[in-house]
Order: C-alpha cells, then structure tokens, then sequence
C-alpha cells in the first residue's frame, strides 16, 4: 500500500534520505547526462534527475505509471526539492498516443479542445484543470452538507425514477420500468414535501434530468441539484436562511480556493455573495427596468441570460427577482393572494454574468389551489399526481423550497467557462453518451 505521497517529501524536505514514489509521468526532458521526469500524483509534482548512463531515456514517457527510488536533493538552482534516481520500475506502459496528452501544459477548457476532451474524458479526468475543477466540487459539496447538518436539516435520499414530473413531459426523460412508463428525476422536491411534514427541515444533494435541448452554457442533460424544503417558514423569513447558506459555503471554501484557481486558470475565486443580505427587486420592477434600458422582455417572459446580467451588474451584488410570474413558474408554488398574476418564487442571480444559480418557494397548501394550478399545466387528468395532492389533506403545514444547481453554484464561484467543467462525466445536449 502506498504510504508516501509527493506532498510528504516535499513538506519533510529530509535531504539525502532516500524515498520510493508511485506515480505518473507527466513530461520528460533529456539533456546529454541526464533525463529530467516530472512525476505527479494525487497531491502534486516533483522533478526526478535520471544518469542517462543509467536509464535509457526511450524507454520512458508521459503518462506512464513508475515507481521511483532515490535520494531526495535540492536543486540549488531554484531552491526547488527533487529525487536523484537509483531505480525505476515501469508499472503501466501507454500505448494510445494523445495530443495533446492530459497532463500537458495546454488550456483543457478552451472551446477548441471541447469535443477532444469530452470524447476522451476517462483519460482527461486527470488533466490538472479538471482535477482542480472536481477538487473545487469536493469543497463545495462538503461545505453544503456541513451546513445543512450544523443547521438540523436531515439528508433525505430521494428515488431517481419518477412518474411525476414538475414540467412538460417533451423536457423529461422516459424510462420504462416492469412495464410502466415512468422519467428520470426532473425535482426531488416532490419527495422532499413528504419528507417535511415529518423532520421539518430536509435535503438531498443528487442528480437531475433535462430531456429539452439547449446550448446555454448553464444547461446539461445530467446535472446535480441542492434540494430542501422548511416546514413553518414564512416565505420572507426563507430569503435569510438561503442567503446565510451561500456565505457559509463561500465562508468555508475560500481559504483553500486560492490552489485550485492557479491551476484552473481563470478567473480567480468569486467571493461576491460573501455579505448578506442581497437587494431584492420584483419581477414586475425587473421588467419594467429592463424595458426602460432597450430590454425586449414583457410581463409573463422570463427573463434571459443577457437580463440576468443586466441585473446583477446594475445591483453590483447578486440579487433577488422575486414574485416572478405565474405562468412561467412550476404548478406547486403559491400564488399571491391580493396579486394573483405572480407567485411566492424568487430567483437568485449571481454577479459576473454567471445568472440564475437557484431557486426559492412556497409551497401551495390549500388542495383547490394546487387542483387549479395542475389544470393550468394540463396536469389534471393524471393520477400519479394523486399522492403529491394527499399531502394536502393530510395536516399540511407553511413549507418552502430551494433548488439549487451544483454546477452553476461551482462554475460561479471558481469562474469556469461552462458547467460541463463541473462535472466529472458531463452528460451533454446533444452529444453521445461516451464514456
């Protein structure tokens, strides 16, 4: 078993003991006495000095694994901690040629490597880029589930298949199963409202599917959702429980960012939902201020990504639409009593550019609001709706929800080009599933 990581020798810095590292290869130089290795593993690099009298520098290459024993030096040269070499044990040869390989020094993000990446994504997952952007989604799904548990909520693990569906069937995914026709998960937030009426305070942190078309580069087919529901939460009092859930997670993953943005190589850490509370404006003032500044947008339109950005740059902070309208929100979300154009629904859009990143409602208690609401979707006639209606007739309480999109939070926060960077595997529009 491997007990000795290339982070341990360098942190040690036990000048001329000797060590054995397991690793990778990540580029080779040959110079006339010597052949420089860069071997890497899961905690970083360090330069291994070969003889070349000793080791024929052909039998070597980029992306082989190897094991190394050697004395640790100082390259005096750059105050830098290296290996010279004793021994080296091929453990797996490479015989796919890659170019260029994983672990070269070229942008892995850049739109022009995309389909190369992708198709390749079982070898790429270990390109420093994409290491660094899964690190950053292992902090950032560590600092969720700290919050929620510090805050008495109960993970609750929601079913992947479905008969309901929160939208239109054409945006879902159908599966078949034992002879029914059933769909991937579009909202867990179904299973969450059952949940609620017992714990009171519930989420789930897993996967969701979008079957409708879309080049955004905030939209994948598969992509993972932040759900929870709070029973006896007034709406307005909502706002400052998911306000103080993105500083805590900001709060969290800051101090070990600075690392993982060096190697992504963009635009730093964005720590702009640091301080609540963010300013609010209705969706009646949104598009009233939207069209003021040569916005196309109406009354019962949702706002685009280029309004989004309008908005967030106006406010100079991420910001609340709030009450947005009834017709383009989902069937289960109350509606305002003295203005029933508009729901108790708010979205969060974040600065940057990077738009909306999550969700918030109330949830319809009254069983003939939520009957109306079903047929306004055309939902009315299904019966597998019927269980989600008896919550209502069963001592129903004040409850609302947030939905929150893993990716877009992550690709906020550490400013990556597209969500897919988010993802190890991303499942996109339009493209084959592979691998």
């Amino acid at each position: 078993m491997k007990t000795i990581y290339i982070s341990d020798v360098i942190a040690r810095k036990d000048i001329e003991s000797n060590v054995t590292l397991l690793g990778w290869i990540s580029s080779k130089r040959v110079s006339k006495y010597y052949m420089f290795l860069d071997l890497v593993d899961s905690t970083g690099s360090i330069q291994i000095v070969c003889d070349t009298k000793q080791f024929n520098p052909s039998l070597y290459k980029a992306e082989q694994s190897i094991k190394v024993t050697g004395q640790i030096c100082k390259n005096t040269s750059n105050n830098t901690i290296e290996v010279q070499a004793s021994s080296l044990e091929i453990l797996g040869d490479v015989n796919k040629v890659l170019s260029p390989s994983p672990r070269s020094n070229f942008d892995a993000f850049d739109i022009k490597f995309t389909n190369y990446v992708q198709e390749n994504r079982h070898l790429f997952i270990r390109n420093p880029q994409v290491m660094a952007a899964l690190k950053a989604r292992h902090l950032v799904l560590g600092a969720v589930h700290n919050w929620f548990r510090k805050n008495g909520f109960i993970e609750i693990t929601a079913p992947i298949l479905t008969p309901v569906l929160l939208y239109d069937e054409d945006t879902g995914i159908p599966a078949n199963v034992n002879g029914q026709d059933v769909f991937l998960t579009q909202c867990v937030g179904f299973y969450l409202e059952s949940a609620v009426h017992a714990f009171e305070k519930v989420y789930n942190i897993g996967p969701s599917f979008r079957g409708k078309e879309s080049i955004s580069k905030r939209h994948l087919t598969e992509y993972w959702h932040i759900k929870a529901e709070m029973a006896f939460c007034p709406f307005d009092e909502f706002f400052t429980v998911i306000e103080d859930l993105i500083s805590s997670i900001i709060s969290e993953v800051e101090p070990y960012s600075e690392e993982i943005c060096k190697a992504l190589k963009t635009g730093g850490f964005c720590n702009d939902g640091l301080k609540p509370p963010f300013p609010r404006i209705t969706y009646r003032e949104a598009v009233e201020l939207l069209s003021k500044n040569g916005y196309d947008v109406k009354f019962g339109q949702s706002i685009n990504d280029i309004g989004e950005d309008f908005l967030a740059d106006y406010f100079k902070s991420p910001v609340w639409i709030t009450y947005n309208a009834r017709n383009i929100e989902g069937f289960p979300y109350t509606i305002v009593e003295n203005d029933p154009e508009v729901t108790y629904t708010a979205d969060l859009i974040a600065t940057k550019g990077f738009g909306e990143i999550l969700g918030i409602a109330d949830k319809i208690q009254n069983i003939s609001e939520l009957e109306t609401r079903l047929k306004e979707k055309g939902k009315d006639t299904n019966p597998e709706y019927g269980w989600f209606k008896e919550l209502r007739e069963y001592g129903t309480v004040q409850h609302c929800g947030v939905g929150m999109g893993v990716e877009r939070l992550i690709r906020w926060l550490f400013q990556l080009p597209h969500v897919r960077e988010a993802m190890p595997f991303p499942r996109s529009m339009g493209r084959k599933i592979y691998p």
